[in-house]
């Protein structure tokens, strides 16, 4: 006769492996709890200090608007020219900073800075906001010789995050006087698309073959490109957001397509220069000399891929397109391909540029820089996509080491703020200069918000759902 066999030792087998299992997951979900809070104080600290090192020191209380230049350790040092970007973006940042500390005073310098761009660097003949002056005694002398459409977005772009902060109309007002002067002198109807390189009065520079007037950026002027496509996008996200214009949002929609679906290769890099048509511009058949002397015409740039990879999802979450899983997909790709091809596995970040030379499928870093805005750009590119792909974890990861290179390799804690480049890239770059008119605090201003409310749960990321 046959014993049948006991199922309650095998039962109680089971129960306790999956007892076991339970109880690892708890454990690997507290402690990946317990590291974003780490991460989330450490960095909200962090942003604490950087803000206080550039607010309110920046603010030219006899001029107005914002000072320009500091050295190393935070001292007024250099031209002080006033750039149409570099004082919208501080506009944008105390605008912004106001909301996120709930504190007046950073509205205030807000307005200081809206004050400034509306009676000195809109051009009451000809519209537009001029690109750049110098102060010369008690007024200021023009020293730009074109007007920039990327210029022109960063105006909308700092003059809506004052709106949406103070809801001072006459804000909004210029905003949207700055939308249509891009419309008529900046916009292509017939490929779609902006320029960029414009004349003093906006018309195009087409037709100009030498350049005898000594325009800013001639070599481009007939081309169109992947910089000021993606900042005209992100500045009319956040103008359509307070301002659901039926033709803004047909431009938004426009930009979107062109950057996700022309301007970005199937690889997932952004191509940086275009042709009026959209013919991609390329050095590949040119010499190897001349192609490094004009790197910056053609290259791999991974700061602006991942940067742009938050840009359009923001985009699409702004237009209220549901299911939009091509931009999805597109963003994904673009932040992989950065983090296959770009980020230095030895010690952290994200290298500056890299170059698929003719005939290869691989790319090739060129400039192995870790520069300030690339490493705030991919912070908040890495924890974003972990949050909307929690499954793979090396964005979280990855995140995390982001993290860890920026505290130690570009963040000076002596004297405060970051260094404009990674000291492990280059040591000499601790003693550059803190601030100029390209090195402001919105990128990494905007990374460490959005991360902490991240981190926070207080955030919900764009593309989040879809």
């Amino acid at each position: 006769m046959k014993h049948k066999p006991n199922a309650l030792p095998i039962l109680l087998l089971v129960l306790a492996i999956l007892g076991l299992c339970i109880i690892s997951c708890k454990e690997e979900v507290s402690e990946k709890v317990m590291a974003e809070q780490l991460l989330e104080k450490q960095i909200s600290v962090s942003l604490d200090s950087l803000v206080k090192v550039w607010y309110p020191r920046v603010l030219d209380r006899d001029h107005g608007g914002y000072w320009s230049d500091y050295d190393y350790a935070w001292e007024l040092d250099g031209i002080q020219d006033k750039m149409i970007v570099s004082q919208a973006r501080h506009i944008w940042a105390t605008a912004t900073l106001a909301q996120y500390y709930a504190d007046p005073s950073f509205l205030e310098m807000a307005r200081h800075g809206y004050l400034f761009l509306r009676d000195h660097m809109w051009d009451g003949e000809h519209g537009g906001f001029f690109t750049q002056k110098r102060i010369y005694g008690d007024t200021f002398l023009l020293v730009s010789k074109t007007k920039s459409a990327y210029g022109n977005a960063f105006g909308i772009y700092g003059l809506s995050a004052y709106y949406k902060a103070s809801g001072d109309t006459a804000a909004l007002d210029l905003a949207k006087k700055t939308f249509y002067w891009l419309e008529e002198h900046a916009h292509d109807p017939e490929y779609g698309g902006y320029f960029d390189v414009l004349k003093q009065d906006g018309s195009w520079l087409l037709d100009v073959e030498k350049d005898t007037a000594g325009y800013e950026n001639f070599v481009r002027k007939d081309w169109k490109d992947q910089n000021s496509s993606i900042h005209l996008m992100e500045a009319f996200t956040a103008l359509y957001e307070v301002w659901p214009d039926s033709l803004l949002r047909k431009r938004l929609e426009e930009l979107l397509k062109l950057i996700r679906d022309t301007i970005t290769t199937e690889k997932g890099y952004l191509t940086l220069h275009l042709e009026r048509d959209w013919t991609p511009v390329s050095l590949r058949d040119s010499s190897e000399s001349y192609r490094r002397k004009n790197f910056f015409l053609d290259h791999v740039s991974f700061g602006h891929d991942v940067e742009t990879a938050y840009l359009m999802l923001e985009t699409s979450h702004a237009l209220g397109l549901e299911n939009d899983t091509t931009t999805l997909k597109k963003a994904k790709k673009m932040v992989d391909h950065a983090l296959d091809n770009g980020w230095d596995d030895r010690f952290g970040g994200f290298y500056d540029g890299g170059y698929y030379p003719a005939g290869s499928d691989k790319c090739v870093i060129q400039n192995g820089a870790k520069v300030w805005w690339s490493e705030a750009e991919g912070l908040n590119a890495l924890l974003l996509m972990a949050r909307l792909f929690p499954e793979e974890e090396r964005y979280f990861q990855h995140f995390r080491s982001q993290w860890h290179y920026i505290d130690h390799y570009l963040i000076d804690h002596e004297h405060g703020g970051w260094y404009h480049e990674g000291i492990d890239s280059d040591p000499a770059a601790a003693m550059d200069p803190k601030a100029n008119i390209w090195k402001t605090s919105y990128h990494n201003t905007r990374a460490l918000m959005n991360v902490v409310q991240m981190l926070r749960g207080t955030y919900r990321p764009p593309g989040e759902g879809k």
